[in-house]
């Protein structure tokens, strides 16, 4: 185990279609929220050397000054000695140079801006603010700071929007030159705004289409679509991600934080008032041998390399196509079989999740 994640959960605004564990921004309650993560990490981290450690929420850029430093003190319980990728997410409007200071100087080595949209209608929408300069200039100044691996997030298939607004966006996002690009079709989750205001999703034929037009279009810029959402430019593959889909344990530490430990999947708590007084977990599963080779399949499955057979049976001690009826997918060319590895037809990958129903 040589993974962490940790959850900030304070943001300035609460954008519509968020569904994370988040609240308002309270100065009292940042302080005492720390010292509340401070007392989780003494208590549940074993002294493990960290490879991957990833800060999100939330909103961790909320953060500015003596809170950010708190933040980085509190790290410093965590062995990162050795920490190949240091990932911490910005909002942009948080951006600046002495927050981009801090970050420098504690190790941190990979942004993820959510900028999710230039279009106007969309980000009135999503309760977001912000324009194409904006990001531009916020953007030169990370790479300015020396940050040189960049992500950013693009959400897609928001009502009333068109194949034309979609390109647009995709255009201007890759005038930004990120190193990385996440894209996330909007899904109505239950209790956010737009699910209480009654939002429809877009039909399934639209999205679809929007899917393989960003394919088209980030291929045609050399970016290679190594997960089913993620992007990236050669080499700056996220490893930390990697590390879910690869079906690895990790430590998550924070309000409403999800961890996979010693073979235990656990969620903490989302509420505050229990966090402060310790109550962390909410609630734990000690997985199965079956479980385990079910989550591999369901996750292994996003990444378009698919799954590497020996790694499964050194894992597991049984052959994938044992373990799993694949052979009417393979025969249908719904999965491939090659060079020693599964993965799902690049044809098929849109309707995924139908195939791993028939799988699983």
């Amino acid at each position: 185990m040589d993974s962490c994640y940790i959850h900030i959960p304070f943001c300035r605004s609460i954008c519509s279609y968020c569904d994370f564990c988040k609240l308002l921004y309270n100065g009292p309650w940042v302080t005492k929220y720390l010292n509340a993560l401070l007392m989780e990490i003494n208590d549940r981290y074993h002294g493990e050397k960290i490879h991957t450690m990833y800060i999100g929420g939330g909103t961790p850029s909320i953060l500015q000054g003596k809170d950010l430093r708190y933040l980085f003190d509190i790290l410093n319980k965590i062995d990162l000695s050795e920490v190949e990728e240091f990932t911490f997410e910005c909002n942009l409007n948080d951006i600046n140079e002495d927050m981009l200071s801090i970050l420098k100087e504690n190790g941190v080595n990979r942004l993820s801006i959510g900028i999710e949209s230039f279009d106007e209608k969309k980000l009135e929408f999503m309760e977001r603010k912000h324009d194409f300069d904006d990001a531009k200039n916020k953007i030169e100044l990370c790479r300015k700071k020396g940050f040189d691996n960049i992500n950013v997030d693009l959400i897609y298939g928001i009502p009333g929007e068109t194949l034309k607004d979609l390109k647009k966006d995709i255009g201007l996002i890759l005038k930004l030159e990120p190193d990385h690009i996440s894209t996330y079709s909007l899904i109505v989750e239950d209790n956010t705004k737009i699910s209480n205001n009654g939002v429809i999703p877009i039909p399934e034929e639209l999205d679809a289409s929007m899917y393989e037009m960003i394919l088209d279009e980030l291929d045609k810029k050399d970016y290679e679509h190594y997960e089913i959402s993620n992007f990236a430019k050669k080499g700056k593959e996220s490893k930390h991600n990697l590390k879910y889909w690869n079906n690895e344990e990790y430590y998550g530490f924070g309000l409403g934080a999800h961890g996979y430990v010693n073979g235990v999947r656990y969620q903490n708590t989302r509420s505050l008032t229990e966090y402060f007084e310790g109550k962390y977990i909410l609630s734990s599963e000690l997985l199965s041998l079956e479980d385990k080779m079910y989550n591999e399949v369901m996750l292994g499955f996003r990444k378009m390399e698919g799954i590497n057979l020996q790694d499964f049976y050194n894992k597991y001690e049984i052959n994938l196509q044992e373990a799993f009826n694949l052979r009417t997918a393979i025969k249908e060319k719904e999965l491939i079989y090659e060079d020693g590895y599964i993965y799902i037809n690049p044809d098929y990958i849109y309707v995924m999740n139908e195939i791993l129903i028939k799988i699983l």
